[in-house]
């Protein structure tokens, strides 16, 4: 019973005590019969005011969705007894809006019947929710009584990034042993033309290039390229992000869509794929292959958030496994803390094949207020660019991302300097 109610009620109580009390002291009947309205009323209230409980049951379309999806969201609702106003409401997490549909809605509940309120979700971010906490409110006819109720019907729902379709990820500099997409640049048996060279004993005469041999005058034979699968790991700095006050979108949430996106690029050339999410908490995946690894990362990837922490934490934390020989370690980072920083230096050190794509947080970020605020801000956009310039000293490929801007076009930018990169090491 909420405070209006027990103030009406306590109201009627109070008039009809005083009526029965003055027509007793002064011996005045006529009292009683002037207090009998609120006495029945009163007690017509209590008689006819049971307590509802209705049965709530919460239906979702679906539990996968992707940012931007809408779903469809059912709840039924049955009662044993008549509720003559029963208003409905589901609490939204944040990230979720309803586009159609009343949320709260009011409407009236016979015995025995079954009603269904329909709602139209929209899901405005990624993340891992768990929908389904109703309130409920019902008041008797006379308005005497409000029965408040919080039912818990929660089911999870996970909401994935959307991931940006890619013509092609960045190629890793070795390759594995095992066949895939990948063109080798070591040569064996495969499909990929790399060279011709002279016939040696033990060449199958299938290779022979006879056009050349004609015009050599002795046998030469083809030589290829094979196919080789390639180990990815994706690095995911999540040790600070960068975002207006009051925004709803800053770098980490670039830093997951861009991470989602080039999980599925590699997925989709079927190399091994995994994630090690370097922050306040340290996550990883070990690296696999298909559909259902890409389902594992991107439900890491949701589960991602910023967890602020002083301690130090290395790259040598990681198991030994987890960063396997020759893999293209490809980290997606604002490159705001000094820990991720030196952590990829140190990968680099170990002589790990390592790319960094920075999610700016230019952005997201403004001067302080006069000269020196302007004069800061010019110093810190300085600090960024030399630390660019000592990724590439150590032959890090750095390319710079903003939002608006196509993911694809800063991985050519990565390739190409990688290309420039290799032949200046040859």
């Amino acid at each position: 019973m909420n405070r209006a109610a027990a103030a009406k009620t306590g109201a009627y109580a109070g008039l009809s005590a005083i009526g029965l009390l003055a027509s007793l002291v002064l011996g005045r009947p006529e009292l009683v019969a002037l207090s009998a309205p609120f006495v029945l009323t009163l007690v017509a209230g209590f008689v006819l005011a049971g307590s509802p409980d209705p049965e709530v049951v919460l239906h979702l379309e679906r539990e996968r969705a992707v940012d931007g999806d809408e779903l469809g969201l059912e709840i039924e609702l049955r009662s044993i007894s008549s509720l003559e106003q029963l208003e409905v409401l589901l609490v939204l997490p944040r990230g979720l809006s309803v586009v159609s549909g009343e949320n709260p809605t009011l409407l009236r509940l016979a015995s025995g019947e079954t009603r269904i309120v329909e709602l139209r979700l929209r899901c405005d971010r990624w993340g891992g929710y768990l929908l389904g906490t109703i309130e409920l409110r019902s008041r008797d006819r006379f308005g005497l009584h409000v029965y408040q109720a919080r039912l818990d019907r929660r089911v999870p729902l996970k909401v994935y990034p959307r991931a940006e379709a890619l013509r092609g990820a960045v190629r890793p500099l070795e390759t594995q042993l095992f066949s895939g997409n990948q063109v080798a640049r070591a040569r064996g048996e495969g499909i990929e033309f790399a060279d011709l060279r002279p016939f040696a004993p033990g060449d199958v005469v299938r290779r022979v290039n006879w056009r050349a041999s004609a015009r050599r005058d002795s046998l030469w034979v083809n030589e290829y390229h094979p196919e080789r699968d390639a180990e990815v790991i994706l690095f995911l700095d999540s040790f600070l992000e960068a975002r207006r006050a009051g925004g709803d979108a800053g770098t980490l949430d670039l830093s997951i869509r861009a991470a989602a996106s080039l999980a599925s690029a590699y997925v989709g050339v079927r190399d091994r794929i995994g994630i090690v999410g370097f922050g306040g908490i340290l996550r990883w995946l070990q690296p696999g292959t298909g559909l259902a690894q890409l389902y594992r990362i991107v439900d890491a990837l949701i589960d991602t958030e910023i967890s602020l922490s002083y301690a130090w934490k290395g790259i040598e934390v990681i198991p030994p496994g987890m960063l396997p020989p020759q893999a293209l370690v490809l980290a997606v980072s604002p490159l705001l803390d000094e820990r991720a920083v030196t952590a990829l230096l140190d990968l680099r050190g170990r002589r790990f094949d390592v790319a960094v794509v920075e999610v700016s947080p230019l952005p997201f970020t403004e001067p302080g207020p006069g000269e020196l605020g302007d004069l800061a801000y010019r110093l810190w956009a300085l600090r960024r660019e030399a630390l660019r310039a000592r990724y590439q000293r150590q032959g890090v490929a750095v390319v710079e991302w903003r939002d608006g801007t196509p993911l694809q076009a800063a991985l050519e930018e990565v390739t190409a300097f990688r290309r420039h990169a290799r032949f200046a090491r040859a």
